[in-house]
């Protein structure tokens, strides 16, 4: 019985030291003050690349919305024209028939995320779907740089 209590009594103390430090770290939820407390990434903030052609050099810019910002030269009017297009970054379907309307030889490419979605997609102008889409967004791919 002598053996056992000595070895009770070290499980007790051990047990309320626990309790206690838990206490003092603070049991509020709030992290301490020296603590790293990792950041979020802006859920709207997406890299956009314009080029005139495919073999022309990109103009790129960056963008974020809610507020509107980043170095896009039309930050406002990219944030406003993606609030009304809520599918902006779906592909077109495999199987759409698509007109042969060729509306230029523009290539975008739009990396990022966006409502908390990855997103990674590449916009053309080759037919009528991929120009309908380009145009249903366009103020996010600027002033397409001149082809050399």
């Amino acid at each position: 019985m002598l053996l056992s209590t000595p070895a009770a009594l070290a499980l007790a103390f051990s047990a309320a030291a626990c309790g206690s430090e838990h206490a003092k770290s603070g049991s509020s939820g709030t992290p301490p003050k020296d603590s790293v407390v990792p950041s979020t990434p802006p859920a709207n903030h997406l890299t956009v690349s314009v080029q005139a052609s495919a073999q022309s050099p990109a103009k790129s810019w960056t963008l974020t919305c809610d507020p509107a910002g980043g170095d896009h030269p039309k930050a406002a009017q990219a944030c406003a024209a993606l609030a009304k297009a809520p599918d902006a970054f779906k592909p077109v379907p495999a199987d759409m028939m698509c007109t042969k309307i060729y509306g230029g030889p523009e290539v975008a490419t739009v990396k990022g995320t966006w409502h908390g979605q990855a997103i990674d997609t590449r916009f053309t102008r080759v037919d009528g779907c991929q120009l309908a889409r380009w145009n249903k967004i366009a103020p996010l791919f600027g002033n397409v740089p001149p082809a050399r």
